[in-house]
């Protein structure tokens, strides 16, 4: 190219400033990026967790950790924990530990023994006894570790996401990326469709060779201008709003601080439970065709303790979904504007990273054209259904008999053929991790985590009667020798946050 190729991503949040470092980061001077934001809208900014995804985002960036995570707030997150969303099968709460590399060791045993008691045997398949992290957070560690622990650990972060936008603008900055604060009051389409500038309420024509659409729920770009259709999950994914708080902690609380995210299942829907280094983050997402804004608030405020109405809440809305296409004409959507499958298991930073990272690769492939658009858009879309089919599966699988919300979510037959031959492979006593394998989806959720899921909701036959004797493969305790061994390496969690 004999000039740099133009970039203008509209709309700030995380996703915004995350392709922005991620565009100047990999292309330098072959390209120029602006990031045009409007000064009166803010982020939704409750999206306080993350997958290891995030990880090697700071690490392409080459951003320590002691550099961002002490001004996001950010403290580690090693397991989500599920509280009461399968009581009937006596299990009352479980995790899903992210995977280490550690786990190689001792994940068959606990995929064995999901096997076994699959088969009626009563075995042990709590997922966070098999898992190193899982380990790490009962016991309240984080997973910063010295060079003499020869194993790779992966974990995620808890962050305010309002700061981490603010770092990511000034890095990005610092990357060279243009930011202006404009009002947009037009967009102009050449002749072919494609947008031609963005022009400000002060009549100031912001051109470009490619636009990329953050602006949120809107969908200012993609859906308004260029009438790309939206393709709601509706029909198997109920919630559509949210309450959300933030809470102190406690003295004991400060003192030691969880490396986890709590879900815990409510009358019609769940509330999720974040630790940031100065408080708790709180939300109720949950389902307005069950539950009104003011009856959810006020089963928020009784679940939290929080009946003082002079303690403010949020009242937000979701639009859960993904559009038709992801890249269109010469715009790209990225977070909000692109879909969200609502916050459950934390998939929204990781759907936004992954997406940018297949269209600079696309992009680049195709010399900086729209030769692979059509590859891209069934890429992406892909990656949306096969999230949207785990998160679904924590509904349809729950054995609460408390509301009709719950219910609902258990009678519902909308599934998709993906997830209806997991779970088929599943009661049958079959190979999950061949049929992942088989469907080529183990970089969405891998079979490690459809253990976990399935295994901790208790999704099993009655135990045979007559029982044979401990059904274990491998001891117990090996394992938890193991496991405990391994864990003697790492801090406390407040000990490391700076490492």
């Amino acid at each position: 190219m004999n000039k740099p190729f133009n970039i203008v991503i509209l709309g700030g949040g995380t996703a915004g400033w995350m392709a922005a470092n991620l565009f100047a980061k990999r292309w330098g001077n072959k390209v120029k990026v602006t990031l045009v934001e409007s000064p009166d809208v803010g982020i939704i900014g409750v999206g306080e967790g993350s997958t290891p995804s995030l990880k090697r985002f700071f690490e392409i960036l080459g951003i320590e950790e002691h550099q961002w995570m002490a001004r996001c707030q950010a403290t580690y997150k090693l397991n989500i924990r599920f509280n009461d969303w399968s009581p009937a099968s006596g299990i009352t709460s479980y995790s899903h530990p992210f995977p280490a590399q550690v786990d190689t060791f001792t994940k068959r045993a606990f995929m064995v023994n999901a096997q076994t008691r699959r088969m009626g045997l009563d075995t042990h398949i709590q997922p966070e006894d098999f898992l190193l992290n899982g380990v790490l957070a009962r016991q309240g560690k984080g997973p910063k570790v010295g060079a003499h622990f020869p194993f790779k650990m992966e974990y995620g972060y808890h962050f305010n996401s309002a700061l981490l936008g603010e770092f990511l603008a000034e890095f990005a900055q610092g990357l060279g990326v243009d930011y202006q604060q404009a009002h947009i009051a037009d967009i102009t389409r050449l002749e072919n469709g494609n947008i031609n500038s963005l022009v400000t309420d002060q009549g100031e024509a912001i051109s470009a060779d490619f636009f990329v659409d953050c602006t949120g729920f809107a969908g200012l770009l993609m859906e308004k201008t260029l009438g790309v259709g939206f393709n709601s999950y509706k029909e198997n994914l109920f919630n559509d709003a949210a309450v959300v708080l933030q809470t102190p902690y406690s003295p004991e609380q400060a003192a030691q601080i969880p490396v986890e995210t709590e879900s815990t299942a409510l009358s019609a829907g769940w509330c999720w439970k974040i630790p940031l280094t100065e408080r708790f983050g709180n939300g109720y997402v949950y389902s307005q065709d069950f539950i009104s804004a003011e009856q959810a608030e006020q089963e928020f405020r009784q679940h939290l303790g929080v009946l003082d109405d002079n303690v403010e809440v949020r009242h937000l809305k979701m639009k859960v979904g993904q559009l038709n296409q992801h890249w269109s004409h010469n715009c790209l959507a990225l977070g909000l504007s692109q879909g969200f499958i609502e916050p459950l298991e934390a998939t929204a930073l990781h759907l936004v990273q992954v997406s940018i990272e297949l269209f600079m690769q696309k992009l680049e492939a195709g010399h900086f054209s729209a030769q692979y658009q059509a590859e891209y858009n069934e890429l992406v879309s892909e990656r949306f259904e096969r999230v949207r089919d785990y998160i679904v599966a924590h509904y349809k699988l729950n054995t609460r008999n408390d509301s009709e919300y719950w219910r609902a979510n258990r009678d519902n037959m909308k599934l998709s053929d993906s997830l209806k031959e997991i779970l088929h492979v599943w009661y049958s006593r079959g190979d999950i991790a061949k049929e992942i394998a088989r469907k080529n989806i183990s970089s969405h959720f891998d079979e490690i985590s459809w253990h976990c899921l399935l295994a901790g909701y208790g999704a099993f036959p009655l135990l045979h009667p007559n029982q044979p004797g401990k059904g274990d493969l491998y001891q117990e305790k090996d394992i938890q020798a193991f496991l405990a061994g391994c864990a003697l390496n790492f801090d406390r969690h407040n000990t490391n946050l700076s490492m």
